[in-house]
C-alpha cells in the first residue's frame, strides 16, 4: 500500500464468506490482518472456494479446536501464509471495519478477485466446529470500491 509497509499480525477464518462478489459469497474466507508502525490495519480477504484440498489448511486443521473458544497460538507451527493465496493477485479495495468486535473502522480491505482454494471435506470440518461465524455482508453506505489493474 503505497510506500508504507504493513507486518502479518494474525489470520482467521469465516463460514461463510462475509464479503461477495457481484452478490456471490464462498464457503469460506480467511483474513489476513495486517498492521503498519503507526497501527493502521489492512485485512487481505482471501475467498475460499472448494476444489483442490489445501496442504496449508490441512495444517492448520490439524490445530484446529474441537469448539469455539478465545484464540490460541502456537509458537512451534510454521507456515507460509502466501501458500493459501491464489496464483492471481488481482484485488477489490475499499475502507471499512473489522467484521469481529471491537470494529475498529479505517480499515484498508483489500479482497482478492480470485479463490484460493480448499476441499469440500475441509471447509465440512471448519463448519462442524463453527456453523456460521461470519458478520452478514454490509450495505456500501457510499464507500467506493476500487479494482487492481
Amino acid at each position: 500500500m503505497g510506500e508504507k509497509r504493513y507486518e502479518l499480525k494474525q489470520f482467521h477464518f469465516h463460514h461463510p464468506s462475509e464479503e461477495e462478489i457481484y452478490g456471490k459469497t464462498s464457503p469460506m474466507v480467511a483474513h489476513l490482518v495486517h498492521a503498519d508502525a503507526d497501527g493502521n490495519l489492512a485485512v487481505v480477504a482471501v475467498l475460499l472456494g472448494t476444489g483442490q484440498a489445501s496442504p496449508l489448511i490441512e495444517t492448520v486443521w490439524k490445530r484446529l479446536p474441537q469448539q469455539p473458544g478465545p484464540e490460541q497460538i502456537f509458537q512451534d507451527l510454521q507456515i507460509n501464509i502466501a501458500d493459501l493465496l491464489p496464483v492471481k493477485h488481482g484485488y477489490y479495495t475499499f475502507s471499512g471495519s473489522l467484521t469481529t468486535p471491537p470494529c475498529t473502522e479505517n480499515v484498508t480491505w483489500f479482497v482478492l478477485r480470485e479463490p484460493g482454494s480448499i476441499s469440500q471435506e475441509q471447509a465440512d470440518s471448519f463448519g462442524k466446529i463453527y456453523p456460521h461465524n461470519a458478520r452478514p455482508t454490509q450495505a456500501l453506505n457510499g464507500r467506493e470500491v476500487k479494482e487492481s489493474k
